[in-house]
């Protein structure tokens, strides 16, 4: 077989869309100026910024005036974490859970080391959290409650809606990390009491370096960075308007295929898994089989390590990843597996398949052909994962 080039890794980053490369591109060359100024090169700015918050708030069913632009999903997590607590300087415990990516993960536990309460939810063996275990933990104290939307590493969805509700019933600010959850499934503010909400424009085939934080109205919010009056006095710096206008047009052409998308990467998804999974010596998936994305899926394969998985894939130009993209680089386990309990035999083989509107069934049995080869000969040349299977078997 030819060797081609095949991406599965869109929950770490995704293409750029042609469509929105074509409108960022004026931005660059003839729209400079900036759409701060009060002369007609800023105004003629000003227009589109304005335009791509309208569509942005369309994807989530929010206010125009609700959508702050920020750098990425990383700045805004840590401008909605510092803002909040920030605002409420009288309380000191705040709540996450254990599965979170390290741009919440890691600001929580800095956060404990000077002076916070953390409390850290668990999850089942499914990734799923228990909502028992949340409403335990609400107190009078708490400022804070972050819970992603859905898993970047299982595509596990939490029950955003409950959670929220929760949250809210107790006098508590909620924050949502909905970097992998946008554009691939349905979100609305206006029914949805989410406070604050991070997304990332190169997850929905917008560039790298643009994101939005969303601010319901009467959220009391001090701002993270400071200068100008950008973005209503919320963050301050100068607009990255072709980033901007790039978002905007991402999120249009996510709102009008959000369906289509859904049905459509999922077959992928559920082929690529279901084959891997019959064919395979011992494959399990990872995750909540029901309540995930539709493009994710998580599959351990026991015995196995993961990089070599990895780097044999890659040779085939095949791009897939073993968890986050900002934490694969480290030798460490994935902490979401561990979390989840799942055994050490199983997090060390475990590669995350990730699809977009871009993958193709040709693609996808691209993908399984040389996965179930790879499978094969590292077996072969593993005397220890070869003796346990035939023991257990």
């Amino acid at each position: 077989m030819n060797t081609k080039n095949v991406y599965a890794d869109n929950n770490a980053t995704t293409m750029v869309a042609p469509e929105v490369k074509e409108t960022m591109e004026p931005f660059f060359t003839n729209l400079y100026g900036n759409p701060s100024s009060m002369h007609v090169f800023g105004g003629q700015v000003k227009k589109f910024v304005d335009r791509a918050r309208e569509q942005i708030a369309a994807l989530i069913h929010a206010d125009p005036a609700e959508i702050v632009f920020t750098s990425c999903g990383t700045e805004s997590d840590n401008a909605a974490i510092r803002g909040i607590l920030a605002a409420h300087p009288e309380k000191k415990h705040i709540i996450t859970s254990r599965v979170e990516h390290p741009a919440v993960k890691n600001v929580f536990q800095f956060l404990e080391k000077n002076g916070y309460r953390l409390t850290e939810l668990s999850v089942d063996r499914l990734g799923r959290i228990d909502l028992d275990e949340l409403r335990e933990k609400l107190d009078n104290d708490t400022a804070l409650v972050s819970i992603m939307w859905a898993n970047n590493e299982t595509g596990v969805v939490f029950p955003m809606q409950e959670i929220a509700e929760l949250v809210k019933s107790k006098g508590a600010v909620f924050h949502t990390d909905a970097v992998q959850a946008a554009g691939k499934v349905s979100i609305d503010m206006n029914t949805t009491p989410v406070d604050l909400l991070s997304l990332s424009g190169h997850k929905l085939h917008a560039p790298k370096g643009i994101g939005i934080l969303y601010i319901r109205k009467g959220t009391h919010f001090v701002p993270f960075i400071m200068g100008g009056h950008q973005e209503g006095g919320r963050r301050a710096g100068t607009e990255n308007v072709p980033y901007i206008v790039g978002l905007g047009k991402a999120c249009e052409l996510a709102l009008d295929h959000l369906e289509e998308n859904k049905s459509h990467i999922k077959v992928l998804r559920d082929k690529l898994e279901k084959e891997l999974l019959q064919k395979a010596v011992d494959a399990s998936v990872n995750g909540d089989p029901e309540n995930r994305l539709p493009n994710t899926t998580n599959i351990s394969f026991k015995y196995i390590e993961g990089e070599s998985i990895l780097m044999l894939l890659s040779e085939a130009g095949i791009a897939a990843s073993s968890g986050s993209a900002c934490t694969s680089g480290s030798l460490e386990p994935s902490h979401v597996l561990r979390a989840m309990g799942v055994p050490f035999t199983r997090v060390h083989g475990s590669v995350r398949f990730s699809l977009s509107r871009y993958n193709t069934d040709e693609e996808v049995s691209y993908i399984i052909e040389n996965m179930l080869a790879i499978e094969k000969t590292l077996r072969e040349i593993s005397p220890f994962g070869r003796d346990e299977l035939h023991a257990e078997q």
